[in-house]
């Protein structure tokens, strides 16, 4: 892909006309919005009609349908979703007249720099749910935050906000180096394990890509890591000044930690003094560690501790984020975006402690080459439930080159269930449920639909 040489900034101007190719996106929806609200006139395409678009339209924004050269117009820059290559007739008609174009996370690098604040979460996992505790936070405290969440948050309707303050929060994702065009003030690094192996080349490699994440964060700034996971101690190996959170170490831990039916009470504390008493509405010693570092980069930022109370005792979750979907013959149905083996050992961990008489998992793979990669890891972690029903895996972006299927998984898994499409999932899990049940549809693809069904059919 091209990379322009000239700055970005330089076109961040008002009255500039910037084109967003794949503007449908929710990342890009809420980079229109923002590049308009700073004065530039945004236009757009994308593939098909959608609310988004509708939403775009009303709000001045020219969106043409279907990707052309002719749609560029007179514009004097392009941004592009990853998902758009070189060979697309917009970016080949942009490169043919000498329009610059830039990828997406470029535009949120410039944009940010306008920022005193840039709150930037990283991670492996748990970005999306950190992401959206300090929006909580920072919306409890008034200080009217720009966002870009990767999902969807009940607060927001949205997975983004362009507030008028100075700070912006973005959930600032590894895969493809993209977190490296930000400008972090203060860069979270939630954990650092092995995936997007389509991308890296092992997990030494994402290590490194995590240290050079670090070294964005300029010396006024702060670098907020988790001081219990290894690998992310080891990527940040040599880098000074690092402020580290934990559950029970680190400048910013938990005491008092306390349960009530799988949830969670504790004190946030910051050089041995508590700042915060939080109550969770949301279960699992992973989202304990979530919130610390979410109350840690408010606390940075000068947060008062009431705020930071206020903010994570009202957030219930994100949307795919163990999201309670309903009932179905007794049993109650949830819906998780889990996809790595880290986070379904936090998933399933979680949810048998919850108090059902069975955990049932309908997972679906991500990938064939995570799948792959991780394949040991996903069939101890898939031994957890009481019973597993495996879905096909989603292909997302690639092609299955690799003759790998979830019927790999399922013949490692005792008493696991193979189902080659959703309807049957739906079916097995129809058969399964019962009252007590906890019945989970798992994955980034589009399990959740098997178990939306289930719910609709009662």
């Amino acid at each position: 892909m091209m990379h322009p040489a000239a700055d970005i900034r330089t076109l961040l101007q008002p009255g500039k006309r910037v084109h967003l190719a794949g503007i449908g996106g929710v990342s890009m929806c809420a980079l229109a919005e923002v590049l308009q609200g700073m004065g530039l006139v945004v236009q757009g395409s994308d593939m098909t009609e959608s609310d988004t678009v509708r939403h775009l339209r009303s709000l001045g924004i020219q969106v043409a349908i279907g990707h052309s050269a002719e749609n560029l117009k007179n514009c004097d820059a392009v941004i592009r979703t990853a998902a758009i290559h070189d060979s697309n007739p917009e970016i080949a008609g942009a490169i043919a007249r000498g329009i610059p174009v830039y990828e997406r996370a470029q535009a949120w690098g410039g944009i940010m720099r306008g920022y005193r604040n840039a709150l930037c979460v990283s991670g492996t996992h748990g970005k999306t749910t950190t992401t959206s505790m300090a929006t909580h936070i920072f919306m409890a405290a008034q200080k009217d935050p720009t966002v870009m969440i990767g999902g969807t948050l009940p607060l927001l309707h949205a997975g983004y906000r362009v507030g008028q303050g100075d700070t912006i929060i973005l959930e600032s994702c590894e895969y493809c180096n993209s977190f490296l065009n930000f400008f972090p003030t203060v860069a979270v690094i939630l954990n650092v394990h092995a995936d997007h192996l389509d991308f890296f080349k092992d997990l030494a490699d994402i290590e490194h890509s995590f240290h050079a994440f670090a070294d964005l964060v300029p010396q006024s700034g702060t670098v907020l890591a988790n001081g219990e996971d290894e690998n992310t101690m080891a990527a940040l190996k040599g880098k000074e000044d690092v402020l580290t959170f934990g559950l029970h170490h680190g400048d910013f831990h938990a005491e008092n930690l306390t349960w009530d039916h799988g949830f969670p009470s504790f004190d946030v504390v910051w050089n041995d003094e508590p700042k915060a008493h939080i109550t969770l509405q949301v279960p699992g010693e992973h989202n304990v560690k979530n919130a610390i570092a979410a109350a840690a980069a408010a606390l940075v930022l000068g947060i008062p501790g009431w705020a930071i109370q206020q903010g994570l005792q009202d957030f219930r979750g994100a949307g795919r984020r163990f999201e309670f979907k309903g009932k179905a013959k007794g049993a109650d149905i949830y819906d998780d975006y889990a996809h790595h083996p880290g986070e379904l050992k936090a998933l399933l961990g979680m949810a048998s402690n919850l108090g059902y008489q069975r955990v049932i998992c309908a997972f679906q793979p991500h990938t064939y080459t995570r799948t792959k990669a991780l394949f040991d890891d996903f069939v101890r972690e898939l031994q957890l439930p009481d019973i597993t029903v495996l879905a096909e895996i989603y292909a997302a972006r690639e092609t299955n080159d690799i003759g790998i299927s979830s019927k790999d998984l399922a013949a490692r898994i005792p008493g696991a269930r193979y189902c080659a499409t959703l309807p049957e999932v739906t079916a097995a899990l129809r058969e399964l449920a019962r009252p007590g049940d906890l019945i989970l549809t798992v994955g980034a693809g589009d399990i959740y639909t098997a178990g939306e069904a289930l719910v609709g059919e009662a």
